[in-house]
């Protein structure tokens, strides 16, 4: 169990919900919903265990999918990353995963089903965004970054295949400690967006095998 500290001297970045009782096909959690004041975005944050003021606590920062979380799409590999977040995170005892409301890497669902069709005709997921006037990724993780400051955790393991998540918390003041590889096994539907996100993006997913689906 944590408590909300209210910090006099920090941004009022957040608006805190009710904290309650989430048991899952992956085992029990806490859930706190927090929304950005100044965009009226909506995050959640599932807490497992002892968190406060613990040192390299295991951490998930997950960007909402809806093709991929809810509908299972195989597209990409969102969906299959959230729940094996949620397995290491309920094997481990004590950890949090943070959900963030940044669709299609910031871009909104409008914008991501656009880019989806432009991947059709052939173009690659990040030419799709920057043909869109997109940045390749405009996600950004201060709201991540303040939300463990209220959960008063400053150092954390990083579940993740993307360095710029390590380096997006970092310039909010949190100590990523180590990254841990969260792989997933291609598919025919997304081998060619993983390899892209490897060679384009810097995603470290040297350990896949894209053999079979090049």
């Amino acid at each position: 169990m944590f408590e909300f500290q209210n910090r006099p001297n920090a941004p009022h970045l957040l608006e805190t919900g009710e904290r309650v009782q989430l048991p899952t096909i992956y085992g029990s959690f806490e859930l706190l919903p927090f929304m950005e004041i100044a965009t009226g975005k909506e995050h959640i944050a599932l807490t497992k265990g002892p968190v406060e003021n613990k040192k390299s606590v295991l951490l998930r920062i997950h960007s909402a999918c809806a093709t991929g979380d809810l509908f299972g799409s195989m597209r990409c590999d969102c969906g299959e990353q959230l729940h094996r977040a949620l397995q290491a995170i309920e094997q481990e005892g004590r950890g949090v995963l943070i959900y963030l409301q940044q669709e299609g890497r910031g871009i909104g669902l409008m914008q991501k089903m656009k880019a989806y069709k432009l991947q059709e005709q052939g173009v690659d997921t990040v030419d799709a965004n920057l043909q869109l006037g997109h940045q390749a990724d405009e996600r950004d993780y201060r709201a991540a970054a303040e939300i463990l400051r209220q959960l008063n955790i400053s150092q954390v393991k990083l579940l993740t295949n993307n360095p710029n998540k390590k380096s997006g918390l970092e310039k909010y003041g949190i100590n990523v400690a180590c990254c841990i590889p969260l792989l997933t096994e291609p598919n025919p539907h997304n081998a060619f967006y993983l390899q892209t996100k490897e060679k384009r993006m810097g995603h470290l997913l040297g350990q896949l095998n894209f053999e079979n689906h090049e």
